[in-house]
């Protein structure tokens, strides 16, 4: 059973410790502000932690890309909210060619639908440099173990109020927080090109996949999923590990040295 007073109190405490340390009292939050969920809760939380007047949400829509009520959203919170298209700069990097011997080369699929994260994470952190701010990673504990999330774009981040919660608890804190429920319940997408559902593509529920993160479910203990279900989510876990590690170092041997 999930306390969500418990868990979003304590989430809020560690939002006004974590800016007690790391800013000041002007020191404002950024974040991109999708209208999914987890934008939306994370913005929640961020503004009952540090006040409405230091939170920065900024909608980032591609060509084809509504608002998707993130203004609406903004406008609820009462916080700041700033609106970049980056149609124009995706549209840069799409039209790109360049030639590999000879031979003329266009992104692939899977790359056209990560430049996008990419270019937001840039504006991001310029909207946060510009105005002395700290940039929010607004995944969650799902989406990281399964991998859905672009390196260096949605997975970067100066903080991470939601990192650790599944979708299943941050849902709990969305409806104890009193938002409205066609913004919590918001069915998941990445909004990329080719977009579908997240649900969709991973081939199980968010749902699912949090009863195996918190071991409610096992291999062994399957419950009402099935075997091969369980099967897909740990080759997803696993083929995307490398997300989740931090960035392997060479330790050269005069550094070894020096410790030993």
């Amino acid at each position: 059973m999930i306390n969500a007073s418990q868990l979003t109190a304590d989430c809020v405490d560690w939002i006004r410790d974590w800016f007690d340390k790391n800013g000041n009292a002007a020191t404002p939050a950024v974040l991109g502000l999708s209208g999914g969920k987890d934008s939306t809760i994370a913005a929640a939380l961020i503004a009952q932690a540090i006040g409405p007047q230091r939170v920065i949400g900024v909608a980032m829509p591609a060509h084809g890309q509504s608002l998707n009520d993130a203004d609406a959203i903004a406008r609820y919170l009462k916080i700041r909210f700033l609106n970049i298209p980056i149609g124009n700069v995706s549209d840069a990097f799409n039209h790109m060619v360049s030639l590999d011997d000879g031979i003329p080369l266009s992104w692939s699929e899977q790359a056209e639908q990560n430049i996008p994260p990419r270019i937001r994470m840039t504006v991001l952190y310029a909207v946060a440099q510009t105005y002395g701010g700290r940039v929010v990673n607004t995944c969650n504990l799902s989406e990281n173990w399964v991998g859905y999330a672009t390196k260096y774009g949605d997975a970067a981040g100066d903080f991470s109020p939601l990192g650790q919660l599944t979708v299943t608890e941050i849902l709990a804190m969305g409806d104890y927080l009193g938002l409205p429920k066609e913004w919590v319940h918001k069915t998941p997408d990445d909004g990329l090109p080719h977009s579908m559902s997240d649900e969709e593509k991973l081939g199980f529920r968010y749902a699912e996949v949090d009863l195996l993160i918190r071991g409610i479910i096992t291999p062994q203990s399957p419950g009402d999923i099935t075997p091969d279900k369980i099967e897909r989510m740990l080759r997803w876990h696993n083929a995307n590990l490398h997300k989740q590690l931090p960035m392997p170092h060479f330790i050269p041997s005069v550094q070894k040295e020096k410790k030993d």
